[in-house]
């Protein structure tokens, strides 16, 4: 399945800027793509921008990549749920909580991509192994329909969103 294969009746509004972020490409390799482009790009921030903040109160790119990671740990998780024709309503999250208690400026950028690398390989697998019908499945997540294949164009969408803002902000 890929990116305009997927109704805008799939997903909240909200989402589709990070959704038209994707090419046109499989979810399985949309995700193989970020697999490879996302450590070069954060391999290829300086060490003395790592703990940089463009203002006060702003995350770090080592926050942004755990935020990264961590959006992608909850989307497939509700991508899991709903492929599994279980469509409760799903709490949202809020990712400030998340930053301030992730402590992502303590762990080394090494750390942070091998952490990454396991996240996005288990979604791989879990998106490659979704059928059709699956793909298909809609829940309610954060009080907005949501479909596993929408999820998962999100996730790649979010972590390309989050690159363009470091280029963007940071660099």
């Amino acid at each position: 399945m890929k990116p305009t294969e997927i109704s805008t009746s799939e997903y909240n509004s909200y989402y589709q800027n990070y959704i038209d972020l994707v090419n046109n490409v499989s979810l399985p390799e949309a995700l193989e793509i970020g697999l490879r482009n996302t450590p070069k790009f954060f391999k290829g921030i300086t060490e003395v921008k790592w703990n940089y903040r463009y203002a006060e109160n702003k995350w770090t790119p080592k926050d942004i990549l755990q935020h990264i990671i961590d959006t992608e740990r909850v989307f497939t998780y509700r991508a899991l749920y709903f492929s599994r024709a279980d469509s409760a309503n799903l709490k949202g999250f809020d990712e400030n909580i998340f930053a301030q208690n992730a402590n992502a400026n303590n762990k080394s950028i090494d750390v942070l991509l091998n952490e990454y690398s396991a996240v996005r390989n288990a979604s791989i697998h879990l998106f490659k192994n979704f059928d059709d019908t699956q793909l298909k499945r809609t829940g309610i997540a954060n009080d907005s329909i949501m479909s596993v294949a929408a999820a998962g164009f999100i996730i790649c969408g979010h972590e390309i969103h989050h690159q363009n803002i470091i280029n963007e902000r940071y660099l």
